[in-house]
């Protein structure tokens, strides 16, 4: 059966397959930092549902923070250059981290806030990303959680946008090539 379409845009993971994916990502941060304190540091804007949803489904203790990070801006490519626009409210030293991000594409963002977050001391650092793009990758970086891999596809939905567009889809959409914005 064909997935389904919404608002003219293909499905490519219902909220019922992220729903479920979560949970399971939210299980394995739980087993894995065995009643610890942890900080969950959202990336906007992108990653804000994904946080929501992951935090409900991990058990510890567990406070937010947000950075926010340009290397896009109203376009479907990045530029290259990773600017930090929000930085942390709180101090993470000695605390164990989770930078909890959209997608790992070409792994600029992630590699730019892991340098950061390492300048100060953390107990642990960990990334978890809802999708992961490795045939984009330019730095070597990887998510300790990852929601799904998937092909070079340009998607929208559940937090991502195009040109700060469709977040609000319950779903993961596929954009189709050569898209009006």
């Amino acid at each position: 059966m064909a997935n389904p379409t919404y608002q003219g845009l293909e499905v490519l993971y219902t909220r019922e397959q992220i729903a479920e994916r979560v949970r399971q990502i939210g299980e394995q941060i739980t087993k894995d930092l065995a009643g610890e304190k942890l900080v969950m540091v959202g990336v906007l804007k992108g990653a804000a549902p994904f946080l929501a949803d992951l935090a409900r489904a991990v058990t510890v203790d567990t406070t937010f923070d947000f950075v926010a990070v340009s290397s896009y801006g109203k376009s479907n490519r990045t530029s290259g250059a990773v600017k930090l626009i929000k930085d942390l409210d709180e101090p993470v030293e000695g605390k164990n981290v989770l930078v909890v991000e959209d997608i790992l594409d070409t792994g600029l963002t992630l590699t730019y806030l892991r340098k950061i977050f390492l300048q100060h001391h953390p107990k642990s650092l960990r990334i978890a990303a809802l999708l992961d793009k490795p045939s984009r990758r330019i730095e070597k970086i990887e998510a300790d959680y990852i929601g799904f891999s998937i092909p070079n596809l340009f998607v929208v939905g559940y937090g991502m946008d195009y040109a700060e567009r469709y977040r609000n889809l319950p779903d993961i959409c596929l954009m189709p090539p050569g898209a009006p914005e």
